[in-house]
């Protein structure tokens, strides 16, 4: 297992990869050493290592969302070795949200006719190894509130993040896709 770390315009991020694809994204940091004791303490096998060029790829790719650029990640090859199904499939819906939108954890939950799973569906989002790449920020509580965030800065970061994507009024009703 690799990483590297980079700048953004929100701070240093990292990105962890093995052989079949990124296993963590780190959210940003405004410390070097501090986001390389993050990645060390959650990925303790992964030694610092330069960008491959599909890592590249991804790292070029945050980079342009957190400018602004509405870019679509979901090209991005994830390693979901050892992830519960359910979390799974959550994963891979919302890697469908496009930049600038937005819908609801129950939203979610009736899409993978799991009715009434909302908050299971927030507790998978949570556990998200790849907040960007899998945009659990685009993902709202039922009446538009923000919810929660588990990167750094929580949910500051997420509004932050809605904000440059240009989602406006987050409390307003969500803008399904």
């Amino acid at each position: 297992m690799h990483y590297t770390i980079f700048n953004t315009a929100l701070g240093i991020c990292a990105l962890v990869w093995g052989e079949r694809g990124l296993v963590g994204v780190l959210l940003p940091d405004g410390n070097a050493a501090r986001m390389r004791a993050s990645v060390q303490r959650r990925f303790p096998a992964a030694g610092l290592a330069p960008a491959t060029p599909a890592v590249q790829h991804a790292i070029e790719g945050i980079i342009a969302l957190f400018r602004g650029e509405k870019r679509d990640l979901r090209e991005i090859e994830l390693d979901f070795d050892g992830l519960p199904e359910f979390n799974r499939r959550v994963y891979e819906l919302a890697r469908t949200i496009p930049p600038g939108s937005t819908i609801t954890y129950g939203d979610i939950a009736r899409r993978l006719n799991a009715p009434g799973m909302a908050r299971i569906v927030g507790q998978a989002l949570g556990q998200n190894p790849w907040p960007i790449i899998v945009p659990c920020h685009r993902v709202l509580a039922a009446d538009g509130g923000m919810g929660g965030f588990s990167a750094p800065g929580g949910v500051s970061t997420k509004r932050q993040m809605l904000e440059i994507e240009g989602v406006e009024g987050v409390q307003a009703p969500p803008r399904l896709f």
